[in-house]
């Protein structure tokens, strides 16, 4: 169970102020159907989430333990990084393509989680973690805690989000299991 709760954790806070969660605000304010667009973001990032962390979980079989331990610490140190710098939405990724809810949420959803500093965080945790399936839902788990409030309570709920904290506790998160994963190794 640790990868289920590691993951949801690490991402439901790492998807604070993060584009993605931009997107889902202006999927809801443009569509206006909350639960096509919460379907939407759970199929895309089931899928998205699944390949990066088979991704993670191959290349773990390829790489030699402790190669594959500095790896994933450097990783997470890299995401906390990463996670300090602000999000914004491109003019570009705001355009919904003209389709319903669900096939715009679910497209839109897939293409901008690509690179993103979650998917990345999806690969180092199925690297280090078993089993896959925990990861995936978990991580799944930590983009719908993070999205669908902001999906169902629309602008009025955006506004208050405390983004600069957020950035900073997902920065300590992933430092955190940076130094963990580099002083005591991975698990199992």
């Amino acid at each position: 169970m640790d990868a289920l709760f590691v993951s949801t954790l690490a991402v439901a806070i790492a998807e604070i102020g993060d584009k993605t969660q931009l997107l889902a605000l202006v999927l809801a304010a443009r569509y206006r159907k909350p639960w096509p667009i919460v379907a939407g973001i759970l199929v895309a990032t089931v899928l998205n989430h699944a390949l990066a962390g088979w991704l993670g979980a191959i290349v773990s079989g390829w790489v030699d333990p402790q190669w594959l331990r500095w790896g994933v610490a450097l990783s997470f140190l890299a995401v906390a990084a990463w996670a300090l710098v602000p999000d914004k939405l491109d003019e570009d990724e705001a355009k919904a393509p003209r389709f319903g809810p669900f096939l715009a949420t679910l497209v839109a959803f897939f293409i901008v989680e690509m690179g993103d500093k979650t998917q990345v965080a999806t690969v180092v945790l199925a690297a280090q973690y078993d089993p896959l399936w925990q990861v995936v839902a978990g991580t799944t788990l930590g983009m719908a805690l993070a999205n669908v409030p902001v999906v169902l309570l629309g602008s009025r709920f955006a506004a208050k989000l405390p983004l600069k904290a957020a950035r900073y506790a997902a920065a300590a998160l992933f430092a955190g299991l940076g130094l963990w994963v580099a002083f005591t190794g991975l698990p199992g």
